[in-house]
C-alpha cells in the first residue's frame, strides 16, 4: 500500500484571507485535491487565524466525510482560546477529525520548525494527549528526527508520529540529504519498535520526496501544503495531486 498524501490547504486560506471575503474558496480547493485523488486533507488553525480559521471546519469535516478520507487538524494543545479561537480540543470537539496531530508552535511561529521532546516531564502532555484519543482520533505527535524516548511518546498514548522533514527538505536542497535522510530513517525504525505508525511532513515538493520515501521505511502518510500549493499555480490542483500520488505510489510521475 502507497503512502498517503493528505494535502494542508491552510495557504489557499492565506490567499483568501490577504483580501478577505471568499476566494480562493478553501472548499473548492479541497474538493478539488480529493476528486484527484488524494486520501486526506489537512488543516493547522491558528489562534491568530491567519489562515484557516474554526468557522472553515465544519463544511471541510463534511467533504471529507463524503469522500470518506481523512481529515487530520493540527495544533498547540496548549495555546489558550480567546475571541476567533475557541482553543484546539474545542475544534475538534466539534468537528470529530479522523487525526489530530499535536504540535508545540508558539503563537508567532511562523511555521512550525520543531516537535515535542520526551525527556523532561510529561504529564501535561499526556492529559492532552488521554483528551483527544477520548474523542476517537487518532493522535500523531510532531517531532523532530533524531528524538530521543519515542517508547514515551507511546506510553502517552501517541498512535503515530509525523517527522518534521524541514531540515531533510533543505539539505535536499543543498545537495547532501544523505545525513538527514539516514536521521529520518532511524526515527522511523525506532517509532515502528515502539509500536507508532510514522507520518511526515513540512517542505517536502515534488523534488524530493521520491528521495526521502525511498529511504525511510514505513510512512503511512505525508501531509504537504506548502510546495503542492506553489507547484498548482503552475499545473493546477489536479495535475500535481496526481503527480504527488504517482511520487508516493513508486512510479514515475512523468
Amino acid at each position: 500500500m502507497s503512502t498517503h498524501l493528505s494535502v494542508n490547504v491552510n495557504k489557499v486560506a492565506v490567499l483568501r484571507n490577504s483580501r478577505g471575503g471568499r476566494e480562493p474558496d478553501v472548499l473548492a480547493a479541497a474538493l478539488a485535491c480529493l476528486e484527484a485523488g488524494a486520501q486526506g486533507i489537512t488543516v493547522h488553525p491558528r489562534p491568530d487565524r491567519r489562515h484557516i480559521v474554526a468557522e472553515d471546519l465544519p463544511p471541510l469535516a463534511a467533504l471529507v466525510r463524503r469522500f470518506g478520507v481523512e481529515l487530520n487538524i493540527e495544533g498547540n494543545p496548549f495555546a489558550p482560546p480567546r475571541p476567533g479561537y475557541p482553543g484546539l480540543l474545542a475544534l475538534c470537539e466539534q468537528v470529530r477529525p479522523a487525526q489530530v496531530t499535536l504540535v508545540p508552535d508558539s503563537d508567532g511561529q511562523l511555521t512550525s520548525d520543531h516537535g515535542f521532546t520526551f525527556d523532561g516531564d510529561n504529564a501535561a502532555l499526556a492529559s492532552q494527549v488521554a483528551a483527544f484519543k477520548a474523542l476517537g482520533c487518532r493522535l500523531s505527535l510532531f517531532v523532530d528526527a533524531g528524538v530521543a524516548g519515542l517508547e514515551k511518546a507511546a506510553a502517552l498514548g501517541a498512535d503515530r508520529i509525523e517527522i518534521y522533514t524541514g531540515p531533510f527538505a533543505e539539505a535536499f536542497a543543498a545537495g547532501d540529504a544523505a545525513s538527514e535522510l539516514a536521521l529520518c530513517a532511524d526515527t522511523a525504525r525506532r517509532a515502528r519498535v515502539a509500536g507508532l505508525g510514522v507520518n511526515a511532513g513540512h517542505d517536502l515538493s515534488q523534488a524530493n520526496l521520491g528521495a526521502f520515501l525511498a529511504q525511510v521505511p514505513g510512512v503511512l502518510e505525508v501531509s504537504i501544503g506548502h510546495a503542492l500549493i506553489g507547484e498548482a499555480l503552475y499545473d493546477g490542483l489536479d495535475a500535481t495531486v496526481r503527480a504527488y500520488l504517482a511520487i508516493a505510489a513508486g512510479a514515475d510521475p512523468a
